[in-house]
């Protein structure tokens, strides 16, 4: 018995490395520039900040300075249960500080949830909402190919994420090949196949319309999958656009980083469980390969799970021989061939996307990085039911031209 599981969890393995190699071979092609338009939506830029004094104001001054006309775009910051000056910060930057207090609903789902509600009473009223966190960058003109988007028909769209300090420490350099990776073999694969994008927690745009229709509701620990498969199971196909650029901070010290992915992961099992078969029904039922596409995606937190747990019982199987006798090996090749084929695309995607020459030489530390997501992943199996949000502090004060120069180099 236990060995016909563990073949079963080895050939479902199998299936999902196949497929997301499968999904690659679309990513080397560029998608095409979207028709330019002048520009004719207005937004409501909406940044969620927790006690951010010492970095939101590189974005301010970042958002101000937009490649689009001034009176199309109001900026709000929801100071989120603040304690420090962020709001001053705000304030004498002449923007609009939106002051949330409720320590019992914490998080940047319930944020959001309550700053839409505040800006729907406001007497202006915006075509679409975007949405950053405070230590972004963005693009100079992000607004204009939100815009185009926004024009061509798209009413759920995620820019491009790029990881605005990179090189700071070996941490910082595996989340930026992770992204490098994703959006180039996991985001433009679906746009050119007409798939579904998935939200990446900032860099979003939403049509104001779609917004009031269906509401927010997205209150888990990833309110960005939770929105996405929100948006899928309604027939709502988010887009991602390719040249609109942000740049996040990530953590730099691996236990910063180890609490900000258990947070995510929790937050996955909690997704996956109410929309995996909801959407994979849907999606069988009406032919959708969206929607099968969209139940497969938020079983990834799965794939990582028994993944971890097949690995260990290999690595025990191999170190104690004689043991306890697990049928292991059939399909283990092809899991070891599936696995480096997919590894040998991340210098690929580094090379493909310009990453800067000091990155490469963090890949030598990437598999440890990967192999951390194991413990990760199934501490949080055990907790998904926390719901209790962290913050995770960000401290490193970086500008838009920095970070383009630095690129540029």
């Amino acid at each position: 018995m236990l060995d016909t599981i563990l073949l079963v969890l080895q050939i479902v393995l199998v299936l999902f490395g196949a497929y997301q190699l499968f999904l690659t071979f679309f990513g080397w092609k560029l998608p095409k520039k979207k028709t330019q338009h002048p520009p004719q939506k207005s937004f409501a830029v909406l940044v969620a900040a927790h006690n951010e004094e010492e970095v939101i104001g590189a974005l301010l001054e970042n958002l101000k300075q937009l490649d689009y006309p001034k009176e199309m775009y109001d900026v709000f910051v929801i100071c989120d249960n603040c304690t420090d000056s962020t709001a001053d910060i705000v304030r004498s930057h002449g923007l609009i500080a939106c002051e949330r207090n409720n320590p019992n609903l914490r998080g940047k789902g319930y944020a959001i949830e309550w700053m839409l509600k505040e800006l729907w009473k406001r007497p202006r009223s915006y075509d679409a909402v975007v949405m950053f966190d405070a230590d972004n960058l963005v693009g100079n003109d992000y607004l204009r190919h939100m815009n185009d988007d926004l024009c061509s028909g798209s009413r759920v769209i995620q820019a491009y994420l790029d990881t605005k300090n990179p090189n700071d420490s070996w941490v910082t350099a595996s989340y930026a090949i992770s992204y490098y990776f994703a959006n180039r073999f996991w985001q433009v694969p679906r746009t050119n196949l007409g798939l579904a994008n998935y939200l990446g927690g900032t860099g979003m745009c939403f049509e104001a319309k779609l917004l009031k229709q269906i509401g927010w509701g997205a209150t888990s620990l990833v309110e960005d999958l939770e929105f996405s498969m929100r948006c899928v199971k309604l027939g709502i196909k988010p887009t991602m656009n390719y040249y609109a650029k942000v740049y996040d901070e990530k953590p730099l010290s691996f236990r910063a980083s180890a609490k900000q992915r258990l947070r995510w992961m929790q937050g996955h099992f909690d997704v996956c469980r109410r929309y995996l078969f909801p959407l994979l029904w849907q999606g069988i039922k009406e032919r959708s390969w969206t929607k099968i596409d969209a139940a497969f995606y938020s079983a990834n937190v799965y794939n990582y799970f028994f993944g971890s747990l097949l690995s260990v019982a290999l690595w025990v199987k191999a170190v104690v021989p004689g043991g306890v006798d697990l049928n292991l090996y059939e399909l283990a090749p092809v899991i070891n061939v599936v696995a480096i084929s997919i590894y040998i695309m991340l210098p690929l995607s580094l090379f493909i996307e310009k990453a800067s020459i000091k990155t490469y030489k963090y890949l030598i530390l990437y598999p440890i990085f990967m192999l951390s997501w194991w413990p990760i992943t199934l501490y949080a199996f055990f907790t998904q039911n926390n719901k209790q949000w962290s913050h995770t502090k960000h401290t490193r004060v970086i500008r838009l031209e920095d970070v383009q120069s630095k690129q540029v180099s």
